[in-house]
């Protein structure tokens, strides 16, 4: 599992504020009686999207690549404990399995695509089309960002602060950024992206929709250097 090296985390402003992460997870026990998900050769999985795995569903930040071999971008905290991944809530259409999870001290993990017959396109969903993302980059404050969740769906704001260290309760995560945009429980694992520039993933969140709030975010980049990924 990874680690943040100590130097410099004094610089680091340690929030306190209670943070709706379990919320965000917004994970139920998956049914065995869902429908299935079709034929495999029609199935695509891009950011946002969801994969299950047995009692859990996590959402898919963003696909990326090392040769010819794909990954997912998951939450850590949410990939904990599960090896193999499906496309359909039924279990049918298995698309890969774990290939490391990094939590606490960061929040993401890796899974490799194993299943041939299912496309991984390199683009998020939108909920009404997509985005293609073609690139990856540290956020800045001040920067225009938006956000995908599974339960409030596309959503714009700014980066508000960055290089943030969040205490979950169950562990410290350090390096995570925030945005003005609001996030609901279910949220968590969605792909935040400034135009066609991957930034990071919902990690958790302060406040609501209906009462203001704001969302923190793992960024993208750790992932991507950890793994020797590169987006497409």
């Amino acid at each position: 599992m990874s680690t943040v090296p100590s130097e410099g985390r004094s610089l680091r402003t340690v929030l306190r504020a209670v943070v709706a992460l379990a919320l965000l997870l917004g994970w139920t026990a998956v049914s065995g009686s869902a429908a299935h998900a079709g034929r495999e050769a029609a199935v695509e999985v891009r950011g946002g999207d969801t994969l299950y795995s047995t009692g859990t569903r996590c959402t898919v930040g963003f696909n990326a690549r090392s040769g010819s071999t794909t990954y997912a971008l998951l939450s850590g905290r949410c990939a904990q404990g599960a090896r193999t991944w499906y496309a359909d809530p039924a279990l049918t259409v298995p698309v890969g399995v774990t290939a490391g999870v990094s939590f606490p001290g960061n929040d993401y993990a890796s899974i490799r695509y194993t299943n041939t017959a299912v496309v991984y396109p390199g683009e998020v969903s939108l909920g009404t089309g997509a985005r293609d993302i073609t690139g990856a980059a540290n956020p800045v404050v001040g920067q225009p960002i938006c956000h995908v969740g599974r339960t409030t769906g596309y959503r714009c704001g700014t980066v508000q602060a960055v290089n943030l260290t969040v205490n979950y309760g169950d562990g410290i995560v350090y390096g995570l950024f925030r945005s003005t945009i609001c996030s609901e429980p279910g949220d968590a694992g969605g792909p935040a992206f400034s135009g066609g520039t991957a930034l990071g993933i919902i990690v958790g969140s302060t406040g609501t929709c209906a009462s203001g709030g704001f969302t923190y975010y793992q960024p993208v980049t750790e992932w991507l250097s950890a793994y020797g990924l590169t987006v497409y």
